[in-house]
């Protein structure tokens, strides 16, 4: 294991604030999958963005070279975390100073393994997005390994090997699921099971919906959290089905089976009030209808299509649904009037990853390209489009404030709005 700090940077160690000349300052950092409140949304601290994308109204700030992964950038306080996968063996965390780039610390350690069946050719480096607070940042190593490290100087605080002490099965695509953040604790579905884990030391708290994975291998969506019907519930795809659980017990407020091809339910829930909408792999677009049952809650599906989602989450606005679906084209549906309003002619990458402020869609295209997008219920509407890395970028978009950066699959890059 190596937690190194630059010796340049070690007085800032007593500060962690943002430190930085134009970043508004009600910006909320950008600290977990999907942003603070996991749904791509800027609620708040947001500027309106340019009209155009380009070189002068999207400036380069800076750039770090690093090796392959999936895991979004993290943005919280002066500082930029990063995972990445080296030399096919070695899983790095790394920390840069927010402004200028600079390497603050690194830690690594041993942990990668080769994915099986179509997901091989888009490699098997690290895949899920870590979350940060204050004190330390939780990595989920491909092996099952959940780690927390001190975001100030790159020791390890503690670490779970779930397969290794639980006897779980170790994941056939590893560790996906992006961590949620809670105030002591954090949730995560691994060791064969969604479980809350303390923060302090990283002892489960609860675990529940055990096994529901065993017999496709590792879950892939992200557990996010909503209150519904008046109660407050972690919402998480298992590999089979979609459910809600409370957040103090881990008890299973209800369940649906969602139909999916081998068990690909990857989006991250997203909840419109008391409906929920999702869209898997082989099985279709599903929206459900959260009530009061004689025993506790009763989930209704109201309606579904035959559009089927990817990897991709949507964003919502207005009430509509913005998917980029698993037939690489884009889609806008009104799952409350039961129609799909629109689906674009133009076929784009694999997978997009949004980010929306208002009307307007930040898109990013696996393939290297930035779409700014208007979101209209009646037509696909392109602004402008830039071309913004060569190589592939799998990673989540990181926006906040007049910051924009951009992971690649061989870099990091910092961006500034004017």
């Amino acid at each position: 294991m190596i937690g190194r700090l630059s010796p340049l940077r070690s007085s800032m160690n007593a500060i962690f604030s943002l430190g930085m000349i134009g970043i508004a300052a009600a910006a909320p950092d950008w600290s977990q999958w999907r942003g603070p409140t996991r749904d791509s949304q800027i609620h708040e601290g947001a500027k309106a963005w340019p009209e155009r994308l380009n070189d002068k109204t999207l400036t380069k700030v800076w750039n770090v070279g690093l090796a392959e992964g999936y895991s979004s950038p993290l943005v919280v306080g002066g500082r930029v975390f990063t995972v990445e996968t080296k030399d096919k063996k070695t899983e790095i965390t790394r920390a840069f100073d927010r402004k200028t780039g600079e390497a603050l610390w690194e830690h690594s350690w041993e942990g990668s393994m080769r994915v099986p069946f179509y997901a091989a050719k888009n490699g098997s480096w690290v895949r899920s997005t870590p979350a940060v607070d204050d004190k330390a940042i939780y990595v989920g190593g491909m092996l099952d390994v959940l780690k927390a490290i001190d975001v100030k100087t790159g020791k390890e605080i503690w670490q779970r090997d779930f397969p290794g002490e639980e006897k779980s099965a170790r994941p056939q695509f590893g560790f996906v699921c992006s961590p949620l953040l809670d105030n002591d604790a954090i949730y995560v579905q691994a060791g064969s099971a969604l479980r809350k884990v303390s923060k302090t030391d990283g002892k489960t708290i609860w675990k529940t919906l055990e096994d529901e994975r065993a017999m496709f291998g590792s879950a892939f969506s992200s557990p996010s959290r909503a209150t519904i019907g008046g109660k407050d519930q972690i919402l998480v795809q298992t590999r089979m089905a979609l459910g809600g659980v409370d957040p103090k017990d881990g008890k299973v407020l209800w369940s649906t089976p969602v139909k999916a091809f081998r068990g690909m339910n990857i989006l991250t829930p997203t909840v419109m009030g008391d409906h929920l909408f999702t869209a898997s792999y082989g099985g279709g677009s599903f929206w459900y209808e959260l009530g009061k049952g004689d025993d506790g809650f009763a989930i209704e599906t109201k309606w579904t299509d035959k559009i089927e989602g990817n990897m991709s989450s949507p964003v919502v606005i207005d009430g509509k649904v913005y998917l980029h679906g698993r037939d690489k084209r884009f889609h806008c549906l009104d799952p409350a009037a039961g129609k799909v309003l629109w689906s674009t002619k133009e076929k784009f990458g694999s997978y997009w990853s949004m980010v929306a402020n208002g009307t307007r869609i930040l898109a990013l295209d696996d393939r290297g390209e930035l779409l700014l997008i208007e979101a209209d219920p009646n037509e696909f509407k392109v602004i402008d489009r830039m071309k913004v890395s060569e190589h592939p970028t799998w990673a989540h978009l990181a926006v906040t404030g007049d910051e924009v950066y951009v992971r690649d699959l061989f870099g990091i890059t910092s961006y500034r709005w004017k």
